[in-house]
């Protein structure tokens, strides 16, 4: 068992460090239970061994971002940050699969008037400061 700041620690810190090239925020807002699947695009040049690792896993099949960290064993944030550039590079992708479908669509499939208020109102209430968009209904 290795002390806080022992080698083992320090390599774990440097490896996670070198894996994000520095950064410690993703570009895209992604959830412990955000889904994604392989895409048509591939990585970049010069992306970590852990970007191939999360496509072999998308590819077997969907896998929310808390499995990915899981299984390659390392931080969600450096998985989301590996993940957002998969999907820069549309490597991976979000998918949407019948996301109105249920009790709250209309006979279009369309989100029904009550989900959107329903919506709005727990928007307004995460972010009371926020400001209207004027070209929004």
């Amino acid at each position: 068992m290795s002390t806080h700041g022992g080698p083992a620690d320090d390599s774990t810190f440097v490896r996670t460090y070198t894996l994000t090239r520095g950064r410690t925020r993703p570009r895209h807002l992604l959830g412990l239970e955000t889904v994604l699947d392989a895409g048509a695009g591939r990585p970049g040049p010069g992306q970590a061994e852990e970007c191939e690792q999360i496509l072999t896993l998308c590819r077997e099949h969907r896998r929310s971002v808390s499995e990915l960290a899981g299984r390659l064993g390392r931080p969600v944030t450096a998985v989301k940050i590996l993940v957002s550039d998969l999907l820069d590079a549309d490597a991976l992708v979000v998918p949407l699969a019948a996301p109105y479908a249920g009790p709250d669509a209309d006979a279009d499939g369309r989100p029904s008037t009550q989900l959107l208020a329903a919506l709005s109102t727990a928007l307004k209430r995460k972010w009371p400061d926020a400001i209207a968009y004027p070209q929004a209904g």
